[in-house]
């Protein structure tokens, strides 16, 4: 079995003190037996080819809310790499989406009528197991806002549609200047109407939700929605709950796309307590998307008839506003395909 490098050594900034969520992302832990011994679980409960493949990257306040000695919390089965992720696995493959054929331009993806998304980056604040572009070639994906032309004068260009939304990777590893440039070039398009932003930071990362953030996401005529993405009640801290405080109050309308994960959320009782205490935090339970069929990520999968059982039962014990929608993304077809619905 190949051995896995050291990780980098944290990069201590020079002259000014760098902002909070650069430093706290310098400072994440990138090695599994660290990640390990800091939970008080053996150093080689990791997988090494699975993390040499797809590396660990985990923000130590993230990894603050696991359960100590817990081989089992649900928040480390998101993260820690594991020997399933090796395994070949039938109708699980690279590209599980059909991002790849859905390009207008470079680093746009053009699936549904009225919206795109933008490829903004490829960088996270964490690395998810089960990330449905895991093999995506970022390498090839527009770098900054010279390169995102092309990809603006395609929306310049097709007046059909009106909201775009920033994904990546994670848009918002990338600098409140650059994004508010962006944002300023989207808003000059005289049909966009709003600006979603698809993020994880602000549940892992929740130092990222700056006065900064705030300003460039409501400082244009587009108007902004945010979709975080929180998988269990126990990512969702006083941390957190501070944080999307914060863009509620600022008038951002706060959704939550959920993945149904074996191991980590497939319960009832899980489901419920998340969507509770979602919208304690001020967030709306949007979605729960089955697991996109995505190479390294066979092991979370849930059978579809046990999630519309527990949708179901979902509906029988809470509010109708706080059960999301069961879907799942299937290549070409023009919106998400519910699931809970289906006969």
């Amino acid at each position: 079995m190949d051995s896995v490098a050291a990780p980098p050594p944290v990069v201590r900034p020079k002259g000014p003190a760098a902002s909070p969520w650069k430093q706290a992302l310098r400072e994440a832990i990138r090695d599994p037996a660290e990640l390990c011994r800091l939970l008080g679980l053996p150093p080689d409960l990791g997988d090494r080819a699975a993390a040499a493949g797809f590396g660990l990257l985990v923000p130590r306040g993230y990894a603050a809310r696991m359960r100590h000695g817990d081989p089992a919390d649900p928040l480390l089965r998101q993260v820690l790499p594991v020997g399933e992720e090796t395994l070949e696995a039938p109708g699980f493959g690279v590209d599980p989406v059909g991002d790849l054929a859905s390009q207008g331009a470079p680093g746009l993806l053009h699936k549904y009528r009225g919206r795109a998304l933008l490829v903004t980056t490829g960088a996270c604040a964490v690395h998810c197991r089960y990330c449905f572009r895991r093999h995506f070639p970022y390498e090839e994906s527009p770098k900054g806002l010279a390169d995102w032309a092309p990809a603006v004068d395609y929306l310049a260009a097709d007046d059909s549609i009106h909201e775009v939304i920033l994904s990546g990777g994670d848009p918002l590893s990338l600098v409140d200047e650059t994004l508010a440039r962006l944002a300023d070039q989207l808003a000059a398009i005289p049909h966009l109407r709003r600006l979603r932003i698809h993020t994880r930071w602000p549940i892992v990362l929740p130092e990222r939700v700056t006065d900064a953030l705030v300003g460039w996401l409501t400082g244009t005529r587009l108007a902004p929605v945010v979709v975080v993405h929180a998988n269990h009640a126990q990512e969702l801290d006083a941390t957190v709950a501070a944080a999307l405080g914060r863009l509620a109050r600022a008038g951002v309308p706060l959704l939550n796309q959920a993945v149904l994960l074996r191991g980590v959320n497939d319960s009832v009782v899980a489901q419920a307590e998340l969507s509770e205490r979602l919208i304690e935090v001020g967030v709306t339970p949007y979605y729960l998307h089955q697991l996109d069929r995505v190479a390294g990520a066979a092991h979370f999968a849930v059978p579809i008839e046990q999630g519309r059982a527990m949708v179901e039962e979902l509906r029988a014990r809470l509010p109708g506003y706080l059960v999301p929608r069961y879907v799942e993304e299937r290549p070409g077809n023009r919106s998400k395909t519910p699931l809970d619905s289906l006969p």
